[in-house]
């Protein structure tokens, strides 16, 4: 085997070996935009039931109504009335507490959704101490401690993968580095002939910085096409939302391996 094909094998070698870790990169990416997304999801369903008083008047739920409308911390809310609450009840459960005790049990409540920034353990307990202080609530209704469990499960979550992330782009390093050792041990005798002569050392470089540089750049262009088309068939194709294809979202992926792979 001639040299040239030597080192044609050892450039193709480095660029599908390069191509491969720049595409699990980008699968890393998509999957913290995914876990990015999945957790506001979450975050954007936590409810809070309001039980108010019984016998409210009106004019005490437009007081709460205003106060929710323009506070930040409220991102949508519904009110249900006593009735709407006991068909509910006899939907979900199929049994009717109004037969068999003469009157219905169930009060008027309010179901609030707050907002993603205050969908937290903290935030949480400030707005339930904060609706129980008022004289028309009876008290707050909402699951601790799945909110507790959604905000330190997705954290971890979201390490892991940032790790992995790392681990992947150490990956490349490495076999970038032993690809251009390899290659430089191959030219010993020309780098030594230009030491000779006065060469600077970025002069003898500059060959080795340029050509890799390009092949990052390919290799980087072949795995962001990788990872769009699957994307693209998971989500258009499929159906399967991952994450909203907005420009931020798109080009933190696509300058992700880019800058990876130079």
């Amino acid at each position: 085997m001639s040299k040239g094909h030597h080192l044609w094998n050892m450039y193709i070698t480095a660029a599908v070996s390069v191509a491969l870790v720049l595409c699990l990169v980008g699968f890393e990416c998509v999957l913290l935009l995914s876990a990015g997304t999945l957790l506001q999801r979450m975050k954007e369903n936590v409810t809070l039931t309001v039980l108010l008083n019984e016998g409210v008047d009106s004019m005490a739920c437009e007081r709460f109504e205003s106060m929710l409308s323009a506070a930040d911390y409220c991102s949508s809310y519904r009110y249900v009335s006593a009735d709407d609450a006991l068909r509910e009840h006899v939907e979900t459960l199929g049994e009717d507490p109004s037969v068999f005790l003469g009157y219905n049990p169930l009060s008027a409540s309010y179901e609030i959704h707050p907002s993603v920034g205050y969908a937290h353990p903290d935030s949480i307990a400030a707005l339930d101490k904060l609706f129980t202080s008022l004289p028309y609530v009876d008290k707050v209704l909402y699951q601790e401690n799945l909110v507790k469990v959604l905000n330190s499960n997705v954290s971890q979550a979201a390490i892991v993968l940032f790790v992995v992330a790392i681990v992947l782009l150490l990956i490349a390093c490495v076999l970038i580095v032993n690809t251009i050792r390899l290659q430089i041990y191959s030219k010993r005798f020309l780098i030594n002939t230009m030491t000779l002569v006065g060469a600077t050392p970025w002069t003898i470089k500059s060959p080795f910085v340029w050509r890799y540089v390009l092949l990052g750049t390919l290799c980087s262009m072949v795995a962001i096409a990788a990872v769009a088309g699957v994307v693209y068939y998971v989500q258009i194709v499929l159906g399967i939302v991952l994450f909203p294809l907005s420009w931020h979202s798109l080009l933190f992926v696509a300058g992700t391996i880019f800058v990876a792979g130079i």
